[in-house]
């Protein structure tokens, strides 16, 4: 399964981008493996604005933001997830601003290892805790929180109602897939959150890393089907001898740059979790190092 992704769009660190008459976007320097670009902070609003992703600990993104905002007032800081290129400016920003944190709490605090990811900002003290369906709005603005477990247990996406556009997080990127890490990451939530997402009406997504989403419902369709397709292709490893999670990575991934393969693996382990739970395989021993066989 291969999706069309969309890799290029114009920007530059420090400068705010507009995209729509209430939506602006201005990108931290912090690309990487993960972040690709880098974080990318979406201000809602022309005149009592919302903030979501403030972004990872980088002071001169800050100064972008606050920049950005000039005249203008913070009043609402948004969490999508507490990664460490999502959350931890929310602080800062709110010692500046005054702003409500708004987030969801994990679901758990076993985490796992996070040498796989940008690992999690375990320093976020919020203000409102959110749940699925909540409504949060001034005069300008309506947005409603969907809750989107899979890539965490607490992933919330961010609708915003009069644009019909959704800030999808990490749970949507239209630059490439999205690393389920378990524990907290889970690829059985993470189908069902996407299966959700094609319900709705947005027209628009907006990840916080890569370009806007101009056509979702197509990419969504295409997320499902490759994830899918991955769990076909480790019935095939699995029956051809392939029992551990390193011998899978190297034939599934082998087009992939070696260095993401203990990413790899990682969503490898995932989709086994749900495959087990589906009755399509049986497991001996824990995680990385155990043995798979079909049932």
């Amino acid at each position: 399964m291969v999706i069309d992704f969309v890799k290029d769009f114009p920007f530059e660190y420090g400068k705010y981008d507009t995209l729509s008459p209430l939506v602006r976007r201005v990108i931290a320097n912090n690309p990487g493996p993960f972040t690709y670009t880098g974080t990318g902070t979406y201000i809602i609003g022309e005149k009592e604005l919302a903030v979501i992703d403030p972004g990872p600990l980088d002071y001169d993104h800050l100064s972008a933001i606050l920049n950005a905002t000039e005249k203008q007032k913070i009043t609402h800081i948004l969490i999508t997830h507490n990664h460490s290129d999502h959350s931890p400016l929310a602080i800062p920003l709110k010692e500046k601003t005054g702003a409500q944190i708004y987030y969801k709490k994990l679901k758990t605090e076993d985490t796992g290892s996070e040498e796989f990811e940008e690992g999690y900002d375990k320093k976020i003290i919020g203000d409102v805790k959110l749940k699925d369906g909540d409504i949060i709005k001034n005069n300008e603005w309506t947005i409603e929180a969907v809750h989107t477990p899979g890539h965490t247990s607490n992933h919330i996406c961010f609708a915003l109602k009069e644009e019909q556009k959704l800030f999808s997080g990490d749970h949507v990127m239209g630059w490439s897939t999205t690393v389920i890490v378990p524990p907290d990451g889970d690829m059985n939530d993470y189908i069902i959150s996407l299966k959700k997402l094609i319900s709705r009406e947005e027209e628009l997504f907006l990840p916080t890393h890569g370009p806007v989403i101009e056509k979702p419902k197509k990419l969504l369709q295409d997320y499902i089907a490759h994830r899918l397709d991955r769990e076909r292709q480790i019935l095939e490893a699995i029956s051809k001898g392939n029992c551990k999670i390193p011998d899978m990575v190297k034939i599934i991934y082998k087009d992939v740059d070696p260095q993401l393969h203990s990413a790899a693996a990682m969503s490898t382990l995932a989709h086994l979790n749900r495959m087990i739970n589906n009755n399509e395989v049986l497991v001996e021993g824990k995680n990385l190092d155990a043995n798979y066989n079909l049932v």
